[in-house]
């Protein structure tokens, strides 16, 4: 590395995506770049971000300015958290260690997936003071589903995160366009081996339908709150009436997520679902957003619609490819710092400021 050479690998948020597309191999970058189908909601997802503007307000002393809250009683000092994304190992060797380092370092609450390159309690030994929270796949042998819940409780995990919006692998037409396969020698930190395949891979295809349990109902929802000591969050809402359910049946949170466009094409913006989904909610539990954030202003603009909190994907996958634990650190750093930016620049100066009054849409929100 030459002296002048930043660890991080990027220099701003706006080359970040471009800096991880030259370091990581085309047949992955498919895998996390990609959406369903014709990826219609991956690019509405990013549209309804383009399509929302700030109302700032002026002459307001934004001397100081406070952008901690807390998410279920852990506090953080971001309204942002790392969102789950799966085996972080095929874009950076430390996986999600250095991922979990770089949040616990920037007091940033971190989820983790069930499909993690290194196990649940590897993770939390590499950051054991990082706040954590574990993402759930339902199994199709339940004690493997409730063996996950009990490790994740050993292991000092704040939350269980049950994604309810893939009971079977959405159609990932640029995945196999490009040839992306997991590698047969991946390991799946949290679950049993993979079974022996012809070949040097597995698809992934293939892997969604051993791991996933397609015939939950609510009803499986209700077994794993009674199952673990832990807080529930229920990921992959998009509606008013589900949401309401959700809470209904003991949730403690939902995240508005359409899974980052991978799952269903055509489903709506996760942006755009945010407004029926908090009016649902109301106060009987907290809302999170998941899909699109990619900016300090992005997350302004969806606290102002009524999340509590968003989750950043793809570009701490970016950053990680680009720099292992320095790049999702400096990721996790400049997003912070462009939030406060725009909160002085929008004359918020704590995160209980902002409100619908900051934002206006042009048809991008109901």
């Amino acid at each position: 590395m030459s002296g002048g050479e930043d660890p991080a690998g990027f220099a701003t948020l706006s080359d970040l995506e471009a800096s991880a597309r030259a370091k990581v191999i085309d047949p992955v970058w498919a895998y996390v770049q990609g959406g369903a189908g014709e990826e219609r909601t991956l690019r509405a997802n990013r549209e309804a971000f383009e399509r929302t503007w700030l109302r700032p307000r002026v002459l307001v002393d934004v001397s100081s300015v406070d952008a901690a809250t807390s998410f279920l009683g852990t506090r953080s000092s971001v309204p942002f958290f790392v969102a789950p994304t799966a085996f972080q190992g095929l874009v950076h060797p430390d996986a999600e260690a250095a991922t979990a380092r770089a949040a616990a370092s920037a007091g940033v609450l971190a989820v983790f997936s069930t499909v993690t390159t290194l196990s649940m309690e590897a993770i939390a030994r590499a950051a054991p003071e990082g706040p954590r929270w574990f993402q759930l796949y339902l199994q199709k042998d339940w004690s493997l589903t409730e063996d996950l819940l009990h490790r994740a409780e050993r292991a000092g995990y704040r939350a269980v995160v049950l994604t309810v919006d893939a009971p079977v692998l959405g159609t990932r037409d640029r995945q196999f366009q490009r040839g992306f396969a997991l590698p047969s020698d991946m390991p799946v930190g949290n679950l049993p081996p993979l079974p022996p395949v012809e070949g040097r891979s597995l698809a992934q295809a293939v892997h969604a339908a051993l791991r996933t349990d397609s015939g939950a109902t609510w009803a499986t929802m209700e077994r794993v709150r009674e199952s673990t000591k832990l807080p529930l969050v229920v990921k992959g809402v998009l509606t008013a009436e589900d949401a309401a359910r959700a809470v209904e049946l003991g949730a403690k949170g939902v995240v508005v997520s359409n899974h980052g466009g991978r799952q269903l094409d055509g489903a709506p913006a996760s942006l755009r679902a945010l407004p029926e989904v908090v009016r649902a909610v109301g106060s009987k539990a907290e809302v999170y957003l998941d899909s699109g954030i990619r900016r300090g202003s992005d997350i302004l603009a969806a606290l102002a619609l009524g999340a509590r909190g968003v989750g950043i994907g793809r570009p701490v996958l970016w950053a990680l490819g680009c720099g292992g634990e320095a790049g999702v650190a400096k990721l996790l750093r400049l997003l912070r710092e462009e939030l406060e930016t725009s909160m002085r620049l929008a004359g918020r100066r704590s995160i209980g400021e902002v409100d619908s009054s900051l934002v206006e849409a042009d048809g991008a929100l109901p």
